[in-house]
């Protein structure tokens, strides 16, 4: 059951660390398809912003009109006191309540939109500003991955050069060394065929009488003649 588990635990780091690999492989697109998404969920927000400004606009028109009914409706419960129709001046208050509560309500829900538009405009702002500062790095990135790869082929190609110079230069080595060695042969050989052809020839002078035999009876007699004569000159 252990080494089951230590299989499977195995098994679950290579897929990780393949997962990882596939991901740096892919990096640079994962980046741009998020930058994407960021830019798609901020133009979202700024349609959502729209939406609520526009309801803003319009709480805000109701809520002006609104105030505007109730200072009309409290001109006419002043003008009914005036003339001491004080029921009617009663029933007059009666709507300038009912105005009061909506403008209550509707102050309350223009207040909401409003905090709502601060709200999202601040959060858009910040969204914009990093986007912006993630597309500026992005780009630095990317400018440097392109100078890399560029550094890495010449790299390869100048090692690529070298090894192929420096197999050039064994080669001519080589050649250089069995050129010397036939060289040396060649001349050996020279070198025999010339000695072998000056015994021949001695050979023959001495075999005709024009030289002395190299050992002979002669030969030494008179190499001793030669040394007597140089002693008695001493």
């Amino acid at each position: 059951m252990a080494v089951w588990n230590k299989l499977v635990t195995a098994l679950r780091g290579a897929a990780h660390e393949a997962g990882e690999a596939v991901t740096d492989s892919q990096a640079l697109r994962i980046l741009d398809q998020e930058i994407r998404d960021a830019d798609n969920d901020l133009n979202k927000s700024k349609e959502a912003l729209a939406e609520i400004m526009a309801k803003q606009k319009l709480a805000a028109g109701k809520l002006q009109t609104t105030r505007m009914k109730i200072a009309e409706y409290e001109g006419y419960a002043i003008k009914a006191l005036e003339t001491n129709d004080e029921a009617l001046a009663l029933e007059v208050a009666g709507k300038v309540s009912l105005l009061e509560a909506q403008r209550d309500e509707e102050e309350a829900q223009s207040t909401a939109y409003t905090q709502s538009v601060e709200e999202l405009r601040a959060a858009i702002n910040t969204a914009q500003t990093n986007i912006k500062r993630l597309k500026q790095q992005a780009d630095t990135v990317k400018a440097t991955e392109s100078v890399q790869r560029a550094q890495a082929t010449v790299a390869g190609r100048y090692t690529g050069s070298q090894s192929r110079v420096q197999n050039a230069l064994d080669s001519l080595e080589r050649i250089k060394q069995k050129q010397a060695e036939r060289g040396a042969r060649l001349q050996s050989a020279a070198e025999l065929s010339r000695e072998s052809n000056e015994d021949v020839l001695d050979a023959k002078l001495r075999a005709a009488g024009i030289t002395p035999q190299a050992g002979s009876a002669q030969t030494v007699l008179e190499r001793l003649k030669a040394q007597q004569q140089a002693s008695k000159s001493a």
